[in-house]
């Protein structure tokens, strides 16, 4: 079956890039930490006609006629995120995870008002308070780091520097954090300073679903998150909240708005026009996919790999930053070694292993050539590899990592190896209109 047939006619050149995208994420192993693969459902839902409607405003509450049809499709995707991640309130409206963090703090703050939240460096997301994001020149970082040393929180230094400063509101979350977010203990710092507490699950909401990470919804005030990643879905946001505001009689004596009408009122109109319904409708399919007993086993693989990879890296004598993993993610620490985590992740790309270069903490290197790379395994674990697979994963980093300085010699046979491993899987939306299992160079 052709893929594409009226692209191919009407658009070669795209649909040429779009067939060589394919037998390169076929070919190679997916380690970005923030990628998966959707399935063919909702590829399905996100190229539908959908994207041919204009909806702008809520459900029951539009400014164009004929969204009858589009308020229940946008109904489903609110009811099916509540009921999966147990909600009393959901958006599902936001574009993507950024724009979903700026509805948080157009929700709960005022320019100028001081938050906490992870630097960019130290494992944290720029809409969490980093200086050249716009929660970080409107808002008042104050930050918090995981320990050098340990690489994990220490609660009593996020305590204090919190009873010192008295943020409105602490994120919680991150983008290269390797262990588990115990959000009790955010929730207990929170209550003693009178803060909101947001947690940002984008990384980990497959793990939360499974049971295999604590869950920030009984914590929270709000819950941000995206639908892509480890859930599965399109490229968006969407936020979890309840609908009362513990504070509104602190922060916001002047609101007549709930928390749940404030969320609403800053995605639409305060930050977005129109929804984009395709991918609502795409979303609404992996939260209905996330509902099924497989997804579970498949958040709980991700995590058995994880550790694997992990435990088989360090027999091997490779230092990860935090010691370990309890999550989906590692981060190789390379500060001992003269080659960067941006030569690895390049040496690795090179030989067939998708990864990027990252800080670790401490990290004495610049940013843009790091002393880490970072690694995933939800892509792989998407594809159906589990804890003995990640054997020949492991062997395969090693052995570019010890040939960095010959890499080029090295490389074509790991990319080759790779490619015939990856023949033996069914990947998500790509099988079984995979056209060939031998790779193609990217020139």
């Amino acid at each position: 079956m052709e893929r594409y047939p009226h692209l191919k006619q009407t658009d070669y050149e795209i649909y040429d890039l779009i067939r060589l995208q394919t037998l390169y994420e076929s070919t190679t192993l997916k380690m970005i930490a923030s990628e998966s693969y959707v399935s063919f459902s909702v590829l399905e839902a996100c190229g539908s006609i959908l994207t041919n409607k204009y909806a702008e405003g809520n459900v029951g509450a539009r400014y164009y006629e004929g969204n009858e049809l589009v308020d229940k499709i946008e109904t489903l995707a609110i009811d099916r995120a509540k009921q999966l991640f147990h909600a009393e309130h959901a958006n599902v409206q936001p574009y993507s995870g950024s724009p979903a963090n700026h509805a948080v703090y157009r929700a709960l703050l005022k320019t100028g008002d001081k938050l906490m939240g992870m630097p960019v460096p130290s494992g944290g997301h720029l809409t969490h308070g980093w200086k050249v994001n716009f929660s970080g020149l409107d808002y008042v970082q104050i930050p918090y780091s995981p320990d050098p040393e340990t690489g994990k929180f220490d609660m009593d230094q996020i305590r204090q520097t919190a009873k010192k400063e008295r943020p409105k509101m602490i994120w919680v979350g991150a983008t290269a954090y390797p262990h588990k977010i115990e959000y009790k203990d955010f929730a207990e710092i929170a209550e003693e300073i009178n803060a909101y507490l947001v947690a940002d699950i984008a990384h980990i909401n497959a793990l939360i679903i499974a049971g295999v990470h604590p869950d920030p919804v009984p914590y929270c005030d709000i819950v941000s998150s995206t639908s892509h990643k480890m859930l599965r879905g399109p490229r968006a946001g969407f936020l979890l909240s309840k609908v009362e505001d513990r504070f509104q009689s602190t922060y916001c004596p002047e609101h007549k708005l709930n928390l749940a009408q404030r969320i609403d009122r800053a995605v639409f109109p305060g930050l977005q026009g129109g929804p984009h319904l395709h991918i609502i409708a795409g979303m609404a399919t992996a939260f209905h996919e996330a509902m099924m007993p497989e997804f579970k086993n498949y958040g709980v693989q991700i995590v058995k790999n994880a550790k694997k990879l992990a435990e088989l890296l360090l027999a091997k004598g490779y230092r990860l930053a935090g010691g370990g993993t309890d999550t989906h993610l590692l981060i190789l620490d390379f500060r001992n070694e003269q080659f960067t985590g941006k030569e690895a992740a390049k040496a690795l790309a090179k030989s067939g292993i998708i990864a990027n270069f990252n800080m670790v903490p401490g990290d004495p290197r610049s940013p843009f050539v790091t002393s880490g790379v970072r690694l995933g395994t939800q892509s792989l674990t998407a594809m159906g590899m589990n804890e003995t697979d990640m054997e020949k994963v492991a062997d395969w980093i090693h052995r570019v990592c010890r040939n960095i300085t010959r890499i080029d010699e090295e490389s074509p046979n790991i990319r080759q190896e790779i490619a015939d491993f990856c023949s033996q899987f069914q990947i998500p939306g790509i099988y079984p209109y995979r056209p060939i299992t031998r790779h193609v160079p990217i020139k």
